[in-house]
């Protein structure tokens, strides 16, 4: 096996996926489930599922997609958040201006809060906020921010940052919360482990 080698997986840092039906992200130590009709995409840094690509209702020569949930460790968001809530909390303006502000949707015109909690990922204990956002342009959504400590490495936080469009094609949020109970730590990256043999 040559996956996991070189470090980066080629020009654009894709890697290939370490294991069937997960998308992998190595820097943050987990794998989340890729539900089927979605893509899943494996990286050195970051992870990412998305579906139902579309045209960016501002009118932009962007692609949107109807559901869209992206890791990364937190130091890759510029988040120097303590704990996981602290962290989440402090995330969620930005994931929301990320997933639904700017020329892709317009601006935000107002946002509700309608989650806060504690939540278990991948064995750890972490912190959810999500909120429902209305845009000036195109479908109002949601988005979440999820912060919990890797089952790699206790010491860094991994952000999972997911949008969801409030529209018939979108997926339901019961996508995003079992997505969310699958979250685990990955396996090691082939050719770290001499082939992936047990």
């Amino acid at each position: 096996e040559d996956g996991g080698e070189d470090g980066d997986g080629g020009p654009d840092g894709q890697l290939p996926p370490t294991e069937p039906g997960y998308a992998t992200d190595l820097a943050a130590g987990i794998s989340m489930p890729v539900p089927q009709g979605w893509k899943g995409r494996s990286a050195a840094v970051g992870a990412g599922l998305t579906t139902g690509e579309h045209p960016c209702p501002g009118g932009s020569a962007k692609t949107c997609v109807r559901g869209g949930i992206f890791s990364a460790p937190a130091a890759a968001y510029k988040l120097t958040a303590g704990s996981p809530e602290e962290a989440a909390k402090k995330d969620i303006a930005a994931n929301a201006e990320e997933s639904y502000g700017g020329d892709a949707y317009g601006t935000i015109t107002s946002h509700e809060e309608i989650k806060s909690a504690e939540v278990t990922v991948a064995g750890q204990k972490g912190y959810a906020v999500r909120w429902k956002v209305v845009t000036e342009k195109g479908d109002d959504g949601y988005v979440e921010s999820l912060v919990f400590p890797s089952p790699a490495s206790k010491d860094m936080l991994v952000v999972v940052r997911s949008g969801f469009d409030i529209n018939k094609d979108a997926p339901k949020l019961s996508v995003l919360d079992e997505i969310t109970k699958g979250i685990k730590k990955a396996a090691p990256a082939a050719g770290a482990t001499n082939g992936g043999a047990a």
